[in-house]
């Protein structure tokens, strides 16, 4: 098979080493049982971990861009012990899911989900929880496949409400020039309440990263769009949007007063403390609202 097809990865090598280096931190990271499943779809196989009774009400999680499903280490226990979680490696992305077929357009990511939702039996009822671009793509789904999903969960989605920061962009940018020494401030500065908390955790990710940059092709990132107040008022799907007060990518008092006038549908509240990393740094109190917002009738 052609390196090619081995996208994101640049070469066969490159993803095995990847792929070993995801299975032991999955070792050390993921505090529960789970059962692992690759799913075919148009954009490549795609992995899935699988934690939670089987009986359990089914909730799919989509993380942030640059992650992978580890990242919802921290909340996998509580979610799981309420649901069946699917917890996702995004084509495209550092991962375990292979891509043979570049998503291009927001309308492919649809595409894809629907796809993966339909290999997975999960043709209704089920939740879909994302964070960051994650909470985007939920959001996205969401708006054009409402009759699949029973409720959504958006962790501040990237756009969708408002328009990312400039100051963001503009401190990845210079990140990215700066290489080494810069992206990992930039970390320290979009992950601020991890760096207080615990460093090493931070200092982990950025070592993540690096595997990632070293070994990924270079591709167009999607860039999701800031929807009208028209596409905020159509939502018909039960919504919950969060966001911590000192978030980086927008305001988050911004969005909630947005949302309160344009989607009064959508559940939006700000958690007081946090920042872009509060599924980490507050994952009880995350894990909390998500649950009860859940098995809310």
């Amino acid at each position: 098979m052609e390196t090619s097809t081995y996208y994101p990865y640049r070469s066969e090598q490159a993803r095995d080493l990847c792929f070993s280096y995801l299975d032991s931190l999955a070792v050390q990271q993921w505090p529960v049982a789970a059962e692992t499943r690759t799913v075919p779809t148009t954009y490549g196989p795609t992995f899935v971990r699988v934690s939670g009774p089987p009986s359990a009400p089914p909730v799919l999680l989509l993380h942030g861009a640059g992650a992978t499903s580890l990242m919802w280490a921290p909340n996998i226990a509580a979610l799981s012990a309420e649901c069946r979680v699917f917890a996702v490696d995004q084509v495209g992305e550092f991962g375990r899911s292979l891509c043979v077929k570049a998503a291009a357009s927001i309308e492919d990511f649809r595409v894809w989900l629907d796809e993966l939702l339909s290999g997975l039996n999960l043709t209704a009822g089920v939740s879909l929880v994302g964070v960051s671009y994650g909470g985007a793509l939920a959001a996205q789904y969401a708006l054009h496949f409402p009759r699949r999903l029973r409720k959504i969960v958006l962790l501040a989605p990237a756009n969708t409400v408002l328009r990312v920061r400039t100051e963001f962009w503009v401190r990845l940018l210079m990140a990215a020039i700066s290489r080494r020494k810069g992206l990992l401030s930039f970390f320290r500065w979009t992950f601020a309440d991890m760096e207080r908390k615990d460093p090493k955790w931070v200092q982990a990710i950025f070592d993540q990263f690096l595997v990632n940059s070293q070994n990924l092709q270079r591709h167009r990132p999607v860039i999701p769009p800031v929807w009208t107040d028209a596409e905020w008022s159509s939502l018909a799907v039960p919504t919950l949007f969060l966001m911590g007060d000192h978030d980086v990518i927008y305001s988050a008092e911004k969005a909630v007063r947005r949302l309160k006038q344009v989607a009064p549908q959508v559940t939006a509240e700000i958690v007081p403390g946090a920042g872009h990393d509060f599924t980490i740094a507050h994952a009880a109190i995350v894990n909390q609202k998500i649950l009860q917002f859940l098995e809310a009738r």
